[in-house]
This record gives C-alpha cells, structure tokens and sequence, in this order.
C-alpha cells in the first residue's frame, strides 16, 4: 500500500487508516483484534481511534475502544503502528459527552486529564497525533493550542490536528498558532464523500495553501456507499437501520442526514459507474477519495474482515479523467445529497 506524509510532519503513514469507532459495540473484543491483524497483514500501519469511543457514545461503553487498541498493542513494536486519537469538545445541545460529568471542553485542565487517560488506556507514552475531537469557536484557540504544544514539548504528543472544524475556524487555529509560536494544526479530520463533497467548497483550498492534510472520515457515507441501503428493505444489524428503529433524537437525525432521497439516488447512479469498471461501490468510493491531493489517508471502519477487504481494494483502483468526469456529473444532478 502506498503512503503518504500528513501535513509537514514527519509522519508517513498508510493511504488507508483504520478507523475504530465500532470496537466495543458492534465489534467484541476479539473480532476486533481480528480486525486490526488483517489491517496490519493488509499494510495498514495507521489506526484512529478517540476517548469517547466506541458509537453511539454511551457511558456504558466508553473508553473501550482505546482500552481494546491498547491491549492489541502489547507485545507489538509500537513504532509500527502511527496511533491517533483525539480530546472531546465541549458539550453542545446536539451532544452531552458521557465524559467527565458532561463537563468537557478544551481547556487546560479537560486536555491535561483527557491525554492521560488516553496514554493509560492504550499502553503508550506517547501519541503520534492528538485532535480536538470537534471545536468550541465560543472558547477561542489560544488556551487549546498553549497547552497542546505543551504535551509537544513534553514529548507525550508528535503532532496535533482538528476534527469537524470550519474554514473559519481552520484558519483562525492557524493564525493564533503563527501569532503565539506554537505548535499548528497538521491535519483535519471531516466527513467527506461522494454523498456529501462540502469539503471541496473552501476547506480543500485552504488545505493546499496551508499544507493541512484532510484525514477523511465516512468515506462510505455511513455505508450508504456499499449501496445496502438501496434495497426495498432496511438491512438487517446496519448501523442507520439501529439508529431509525432503536437510536434516541441524535441518532435519528444523523440517520435521515445520510439516509435521504438524494443520497439514495446518487448511490443508485454511482452502482452503474462501479459496474462499468467491474468493481465494488466501496472500492469506487475509497478510490474517489484517495485521489485527492490534500487527503493523506482515508479513515475506514469495520466490523468485519471482509467489510475491511472490500474497502482496502479502493487503495488499488485509481480511477481516470472520464470516470471522475461521470462522477462530478452525478454530484451536479444531485447536489449536496447530505445537505
């Protein structure tokens, strides 16, 4: 597999990085470790994970993702493996963090706990790369970023980036990082896909002239890229079909975000382009997403091996000018299919 450098780090890792999100509810512990030996035998040698894994966040289960990655990583040489995870925001109406009480954030003190807990968790005295989980554009950047470059400094971190941030917000972190001489945000964790290419409308600009790498994640649009949801009938165990018939008010929403009458269409027409170049939906889409300069490695999650082997095959496929063509064609019939 080939790989690539993350922002101006030293960090050169995977085209493909295994997400890990599912570790802990749809996954056990040892489907899990089956997971991450077939993603290392597959070269794959980047795994993300966050403090308030696994999905949907519970207090029944958090922390369990980075307890499972942990126990896998003894007895494993640790410079093989480029671990990232990441510190939750602040509580919003969309989200309480079962966290803390619910009182997260990313000041000084929420970070100074959040890593180590972090550290324990996983076995390591060290991270390669830690990200704000989401940002807090009330709380301003200079406190988060101070005391990030302080974990730099005490070497307990290599590099740090974002998640879910804005333009705005990615450009406000990089100037209060220039103005303070500390350390910037390397990379940007987003959702991006061929159901929602929002990313492309200013953040992929500001990638290239800031040398920011995007780390996608949902590169399958929740799996309505695999095109199960396209059936007459919900797919049994899927992750939406949970959410629609089981999930709470957040999990419903986000189920109807992805799940919608333009997402569904343009999952239908990309089926013809996959058929066309005799291969798998989710090897076009991971194929897609890999084309794109700014992106460094594709986050894919899981919960299975052969979920994991069909994903890795769009590490392979590169697709030409004709093809990206039919495809901007489609996003242009159907705009913006997750709103």
């Amino acid at each position: 597999m080939d790989k690539r450098r993350i922002g101006r780090t030293n960090l050169i890792v995977s085209e493909v990085c295994l997400g890990t999100m599912t570790f802990g509810s749809s996954c056990d512990e040892a489907l899990s470790f089956r997971i991450m030996d077939a993603a290392v035998d597959m070269g794959i040698d980047f795994f993300d994970t966050a403090e308030v894994y696994p999905v949907p966040p519970d207090e029944k289960w958090v922390f369990r993702t980075e307890e499972f990655v942990g126990k896998w990583l003894k007895g494993r040489n640790r410079d093989e493996i480029v671990i990232a995870t990441k510190v939750v925001g602040a509580p919003g109406t969309w989200f309480q963090p079962p966290i803390r009480a619910g009182k997260t954030g990313l000041d000084r003190r929420n970070i100074r706990v959040a890593i180590e807990g972090s550290l324990k968790r996983l076995g390591t005295d060290y991270l390669d790369l830690y990200q704000t989980h989401w940002p807090d554009h009330e709380f301003g950047y200079e406190e988060t970023l101070i005391v990030l470059d302080e974990l730099v400094e005490e070497g307990k971190v290599r590099y740090i980036g974002s998640s879910n941030e804005n333009a705005w917000g990615t450009m406000k972190a990089q100037a209060t990082a220039e103005r303070l001489g500390v350390a910037r945000y390397e990379s940007i964790q987003n959702n991006f896909s061929l159901i929602n290419r929002r990313f492309e409308d200013a953040l992929a600009e500001i990638c290239r002239r800031e040398q920011i790498s995007l780390l996608p994640y949902s590169p399958l649009g929740g799996g309505v890229l695999t095109g199960k949801y396209n059936a007459e009938t919900l797919p049994e165990n899927a992750r939406f079909t949970r959410y629609l018939q089981d999930g709470g008010e957040r999990q419903r929403r986000m189920a109807d975000r992805f799940l919608n009458e333009k997402s569904l269409a343009t999952t239908a027409e990309l089926k013809k382009i996959a058929d066309d170049l005799d291969t798998t939906l989710a090897a076009l889409a991971l194929a897609w997403s890999r084309q794109h300069d700014y992106v460094a490695s594709t986050i894919v999650g899981a919960t299975t091996v052969e979920q994991l082997e069909e994903s890795v095959a769009g590490a392979a496929l590169t697709l030409d000018s004709a093809t990206l063509h039919r495809i901007d064609e489609i996003s242009e019939k159907h705009p913006y299919p997750m709103g």
